[in-house]
This record gives C-alpha cells, sequence and structure tokens, in this order.
C-alpha cells in the first residue's frame, strides 16, 4: 500500500526537483487542467513508468479527487518498483485548494465521460419531459439511453463517447508547422 503526502508536502518536492509527480487521469482530462511540471501517465499505460520516472527516484501519484490513486494504490507500488512511492491526498482538488498553481486551459473540451454524462443526462431528462407532455411513447428514449449506459458498462464500449469524439470540438486543432531558422 502506498503512503499518502499532503499537497503542500509534494508541492516541496517537486520544487527540490527531489520527486516526479505523475498524473494518471487520461490525457483529455490532463490537457484541460494540470499540475505545472507532472508527467501524464494514464492507468492505462502504467507500464511505461521507466520512461516517465527515472530510476531510484521517488514518484508521486495523484488523479483529480485522489479515488483513482487511492483504489488503484497497490497497482500503483506495484508499478514503482524499489521507488519510494507516494499518492498525493486529495488529488488535483486538494492541490487547487491548498493554492497551489494550476495550469488550466479553458479552450480545451470537457473530458470526454463528462461530455457523456451531460449528453446521456439531457436525453433522459428530455424524453421524460416529452413523454409526459406529448406521448408516453417518448419514454422509450430514456430506456435506449439507459440500455445504452448498461452496455457501455457491461462491454466496456461506449457509442455515445464514439460519436461525441468525433464532433468538431473533440477534434485536434490543425498544427501549423514549425519554422525552424
Amino acid at each position: 500500500m502506498l503512503q499518502t503526502i499532503a499537497p503542500d508536502a509534494a508541492a516541496h518536492l517537486m520544487r527540490e526537483g527531489a520527486a516526479t509527480l505523475v498524473d494518471v487521469r487520461e490525457p483529455d482530462e490532463y490537457a484541460r487542467e494540470r499540475i505545472p511540471g507532472a508527467r501524464n501517465l494514464p492507468l492505462s499505460r502504467l507500464e511505461e513508468i521507466e520512461q516517465v520516472v527515472p530510476p531510484g527516484r521517488p514518484v508521486l501519484f495523484h488523479c483529480r479527487s485522489g479515488a483513482r490513486t487511492r483504489d488503484n494504490a497497490a497497482r500503483l507500488a506495484a508499478k514503482a518498483g524499489l521507488r519510494a512511492a507516494y499518492v498525493v491526498e486529495g488529488g488535483l482538488d486538494a492541490w487547487k485548494r491548498a493554492g497551489l498553481p494550476v495550469a488550466e486551459d479553458r479552450r480545451r473540451p470537457l473530458e470526454l465521460m463528462r461530455q457523456v454524462q451531460i449528453a446521456a443526462g439531457s436525453m433522459v431528462v428530455l424524453s421524460v419531459l416529452l413523454g409526459a407532455l406529448v406521448s408516453p411513447w417518448l419514454y422509450g428514449l430514456a430506456g435506449f439511453v439507459g440500455a445504452g449506459l448498461v452496455f457501455a458498462g457491461v462491454t466496456g464500449t461506449c457509442g455515445l463517447a464514439r460519436v461525441l469524439r468525433l464532433m468538431p470540438w473533440n477534434r485536434p486543432a490543425p498544427t501549423t508547422p514549425a519554422i525552424t531558422t
């Protein structure tokens, strides 16, 4: 099991260059809001830790609230190997509450799973309202959305997430080639 470290203590280690901070959230979450200097290594890619954290260097893991790191503490400890490893208590949320610096890019879209939650919830509310006001047949949309969420949970495949990923606001902005002199 990993020990926890307070955000202030983690920030001190970061300022001293004595540890590597690893953000285990998905890249879309990291792109929108992150702790400056944190390296992004999602839980799904933990086997790449050697590329992110030098051998023997202490590692500090964090997520948004601390729940993901707490739930995966045994796995994180195993992947950390012989390094000293800690979980930042309360994650990014506690880091912000402590008044520590955070880099934000509000031009980036909301995280894909938040978009799925907003879209699915909106469709259910709309279908219930329309079912009550227009036709009971429209309750079927709520059932369809519910079935889709069950399917996503069972299979790990979310059709709504796939559709939302194709939306213009979720496409990467075209990059201009770098000018070298």
